[in-house]
């Protein structure tokens, strides 16, 4: 992220309260305080997002992004929940039937500009985040294709942006920790995360839930070809360059038979 040296004159006064804002974790300095000011006022917010959609349903000639819920596709309603908070600059990253996914979203009036990233191989979960390098210099988010949910993207880029992290995972609390990667905290940082630790021997019940915001400085760590998130997460959280957002709302994995029951029957649609 590209940065610049300012001078500026202030009040004493005023210098006094912009001081009294650091704490040394979620803001770390002078400079750190005044551009959250800045940032604050000038109402910035998170405009692009990456949604991560390829592969396909098993046994199906659906692509899973048009699998339907209340007669939408899954990646229509994810849409919608970007629009919602003002983000209509959206990266689809594609791989099989790839087509089919264009023809519909071609055809469809979305209010939001759609590029496509076509992978040509299968690049994992977080390998199509160096595909951006053309095209993004800003912070951005990626989402994944099976998941529904609906925390508030301001808050979590507010709370990413004071904590002053080169990324920030949104996180939901699992009743059943074995089925994942449980994250490791200290305070709002991420340390690790435990490959489907017991619930005993958990560091907590915390497990990510699909939706990131990254600084740029995160698509020169991630190497051309596959690489998971997993690996992308170790890589962060071993210099404590990762924070956890909270969210406490329903969340739906519409990639299992029971999430995508669960969402037929408890997604509000937006």
């Amino acid at each position: 992220m590209g940065v610049e040296r300012v001078t500026i004159t202030i009040k004493k006064d005023l210098l006094r309260q912009i001081d009294s804002m650091i704490d040394g974790r979620s803001i770390k300095n002078r400079s750190h305080a005044v551009e959250n000011l800045v940032l604050k006022s000038l109402g910035r917010h998170l405009d692009t997002v990456l949604i991560l959609a390829g592969g396909t349903k098993p046994s199906s000639r659906v692509p899973k992004p048009l699998i339907p819920i209340h007669g939408k596709p899954i990646l229509e309603h994810q849409i919608n929940f970007l629009k919602k908070y003002g983000i209509k600059n959206i990266f689809l990253s594609l791989g099989n039937m790839h087509e089919k996914i264009r023809d519909y979203f071609g055809s469809a009036d979305t209010g939001v500009e759609i590029n496509y990233l076509i992978e040509k191989q299968p690049l994992g979960t977080a390998g199509s985040i160096a595909l951006l390098k053309n095209h993004v210099n800003h912070s951005f988010a990626i989402l994944n294709v099976d998941t529904l949910m609906d925390p508030d993207i301001k808050e979590v880029y507010e709370f990413h942006k004071k904590e002053g992290s080169l990324a920030t995972a949104v996180l939901v609390t699992a009743d059943d920790t074995t089925k994942f990667g449980v994250a490791k905290m200290r305070g709002n940082r991420i340390l690790g995360f435990v490959s489907r630790p017991s619930i005993k021997n958990a560091p907590s019940r915390l497990v990510h839930a699909g939706f990131c915001i990254f600084e740029p400085e995160v698509m020169n760590i991630v190497p051309k070809g596959r690489f998971m998130i997993e690996n992308l997460f170790q890589k962060l959280a071993k210099t404590e360059a990762i924070s956890g957002f909270v969210h406490d709302g329903p969340i739906y994995d519409v990639g299992t038979g029971d999430g995508y029951s669960k969402a037929i029957n408890n997604w509000k649609d937006l």
